[in-house]
């Protein structure tokens, strides 16, 4: 489970669309801009785990980019830079401004995926939180935001939504919810209270303008969690 969104930032559609269907196929929610500017409205609002992005884009550059990302924002995400420049000065300029891998085209779309998956596992602990359609959950900040806004939980439906995100697409019975919410209380008296935090968690998470319906009651098994 991988639950991670990465920003494309890059001004060919067809590189963009390729990079889309690949990285999408190895379980990553994927956000598209075609130029820096829309990049950064994206960045702002949807809060990306990863940023893939060309250095020659419209409007801002990809090394303006990069830098508003690490200055202005203070974010230490992971950061590949996309570029047809060749020359070892540019490529060491852009590691110098933030990036963590830099990729010269043309390339790979399957190369690209295997440095994804090498810049994540080097900086796993720099992009603690799940994401899917546009919800997305920080458990250290114990915080969840659905498009950028806010969601304000109680401590037991923010564990509730901790725990079936981080179960994606997979059907998870009362008692299994019971435990992890009430490990060290009795079973029996607390048996319907999944139903009352469902319930609660659910009319939250819909209330938000143009939410998709996540949680699904699957009669006489549990509760599903839809990540795609």
């Amino acid at each position: 489970m991988k639950g991670k969104t990465i920003l494309i930032v890059e001004d060919d559609a067809k590189i963009r669309q390729l990079l889309k269907i690949y990285l999408e196929k190895e379980g990553y929610e994927i956000l598209l801009a075609a130029d820096g500017a829309e990049g950064m409205k994206l960045f702002e609002k949807l809060d990306p785990c990863f940023v893939i992005m060309d250095l020659m884009l419209p409007h801002k550059s990809g090394e303006e980019l990069c830098q508003w990302i690490r200055s202005d924002m203070k974010s230490d995400i992971p950061i590949i830079m996309l570029t047809a420049k060749v020359d070892e000065a540019d490529r060491i300029q852009g590691l110098q401004l933030g990036a963590d891998d830099y990729i010269t085209k043309p390339f790979s779309p399957r190369e690209v995926v295997a440095r994804v998956e090498t810049v994540l596992r080097r900086t796993a602990n720099r992009c603690s939180k799940i994401s899917y359609r546009g919800l997305t959950l920080k458990p250290h900040r114990g915080e969840v935001k659905f498009n950028g806004e806010l969601i304000p939980l109680t401590m037991h439906e923010f564990k509730l939504l901790y725990f079936l995100m981080r179960h994606p697409n997979q059907i998870l019975s009362r008692e299994q919810i019971l435990q992890e919410l009430y490990p060290n209380e009795e079973r029996s008296v607390i048996d319907r209270t999944v139903d009352v935090h469902i319930s609660k968690l659910r009319e939250k998470l819909e209330a938000m303008g143009g939410a998709p319906r996540f949680i699904e009651t699957i009669r006489g098994m549990g509760y599903r969690f839809h990540a795609y």
